[in-house]
């Protein structure tokens, strides 16, 4: 019998001493991604420069949206010590609303630093308007350039309802309230209100590209029908400026403001050989996709499966959360979802 007793009180022992060493080990963990996140906080909207500043690299890659983060980032920018900016574009655009307040904060950032913008791969509808905020636009050869359009989609369940015999009621105080909604067939009224919508934002975005391109009404009818264009293509309709990666940006910047000849001008001058360096807008730590997944590993390892499993749902939800666009999209190939 006191053999059953010690027994228990021995496994009760053990069962507490895991348990810490379980808590004991999350706790390093949380310490350890906390740990990281400052660091690189701490590194957000600083860029190293030596002796006269850098040339500051901005990355600005997939779905565009509204973020202040990323604006107040380039205000900072605008105030460093960076010589001058490259910007890197890699988009299919985004929403209307949210491209806007990127080429303004871009252009913003232009008045106070030369800026030219490389397109990687592609520059399409946001992406694009984003990249018109520089006086100089390179792209590779074989980049996606332009879908210069507006679209407002929206799914329509109505016949599906009427499949499953569930019927949506409202009571609105006006007939366009909450219209189109998906649940309703659309009535005309509303359809012309969203095309007017959309016909709005696209005379802004055609006379956007117009005055940044300085294209004549004919020029602009060839490249505002919605398609892209290789780089090559964009080059030949004036949709960018020259074909080229960011070695060729620097040339263009080192030619542009010389250190040397009559115009040069030592205060504001660009050396080819300045040094290039990466300046991050949005440091967060979804932006750490090994400390996330690691993070789940090690709590399924300790036994706290389901704390892992919040942690894997979270992630989902944020993917979920970035590709649920609301409005009228500058887009290129826009998900299904919308």
């Amino acid at each position: 019998m006191s053999l059953d007793a010690d027994l228990i009180v021995d496994r009760r022992r053990m069962r507490r001493k895991l348990t810490f060493w379980r808590v004991a080990a999350v706790l390093v963990a949380i310490a350890a991604v906390v740990g990281a996140g400052l660091v690189i906080r701490s590194n957000h909207g600083t860029i190293a420069g030596g002796p006269g500043g850098s040339i500051a690299r901005v990355n600005i890659e997939g779905l565009i949206r509204g973020n202040r983060q990323r604006v107040e980032a380039l205000e900072r920018l605008s105030e460093s010590n960076a010589k001058a900016v490259i910007v890197h574009i890699s988009s299919p655009g985004g929403t209307v609303a949210g491209s806007e307040e990127l080429h303004g904060a871009l252009a913003r950032l232009k008045a106070k630093k030369p800026l030219v913008v490389v397109i990687d791969g592609l520059a399409a509808s946001g992406g694009y308007i984003a990249a018109m905020a520089s006086d100089h636009i390179l792209a590779q050869q074989s980049s996606l350039v332009g879908s210069i359009g507006v679209i407002f989609q929206y799914p329509n369940f109505t016949d599906l309802l009427k499949t499953i015999g569930v019927q949506v009621e409202s009571i609105k105080s006006s007939p366009l309230k909450a219209s189109p909604n998906g649940l309703e067939p659309t009535s005309p009224e509303a359809r012309a209100a969203v095309e007017a919508l959309v016909k709005d934002s696209y005379d802004w975005f055609k006379t956007l590209v117009r005055d940044r391109r300085s294209l004549d009404p004919a020029a602009l009818d060839k490249v505002a029908d919605g398609r892209v264009f290789t780089g090559r293509q964009a080059l030949e309709l004036k949709l960018i400026d020259a074909l080229g990666d960011e070695k060729a940006a620097v040339d263009w910047l080192a030619k542009t403001h010389p250190c040397s000849g009559e115009s040069a001008k030592p205060a504001t001058c660009i050396d080819p050989k300045t040094p290039v360096r990466d300046y991050r807008l949005s440091p967060r730590f979804s932006d750490l996709p090994f400390l996330h997944t690691a993070m789940i590993g090690l709590l399924d390892a300790v036994g706290l499966r389901a704390l892992a499993e919040h942690f894997k749902e979270w992630g989902t939800f944020q993917a979920v959360e970035r590709l649920n666009l609301d409005g009228l999209l500058a887009l290129w190939h826009p998900p299904m979802t919308n």
